[in-house]
């Protein structure tokens, strides 16, 4: 399962580089319909700005997938709850305490 969440992630990563890389080529090149007809200044506002929610975009797909991951509850180990119990009922006096302590009261 971690495999696949890995593979999910790195694939999100590098649409996250590709798309706006493309989109910033498409409209430097004149590649995509309508670029020709726009001025410098604009053609720089446009692609600078689709290219921004094109990696919004993946962000979003990259959630919703993360979203529909199945959820297995995790249960935690009955000994270390009953220890974690324990240790937390005791009093701070009979707390065990280390060496290094006890020599820093010395």
């Amino acid at each position: 399962m971690a495999a696949a969440v890995i593979k999910k992630f790195f694939i999100a990563s590098m649409f996250m580089w590709i798309a706006p890389l493309a989109i910033l080529y498409g409209f430097n090149h004149n590649l995509l319909p309508g670029s020709t007809n726009l001025s410098p200044h604009a053609m720089t506002l446009v692609s600078g700005f689709v290219a921004v929610i094109s990696v919004n975009i993946v962000i979003a797909f990259y959630i919703y997938m993360a979203m529909k991951e199945p959820v297995d509850k995790h249960e935690p180990d009955p000994k270390f709850l009953a220890d974690a119990k324990a240790s937390a009922s005791q009093p701070m006096s009979e707390a065990p305490t280390s060496s290094e302590s006890i020599k820093k009261r010395e």
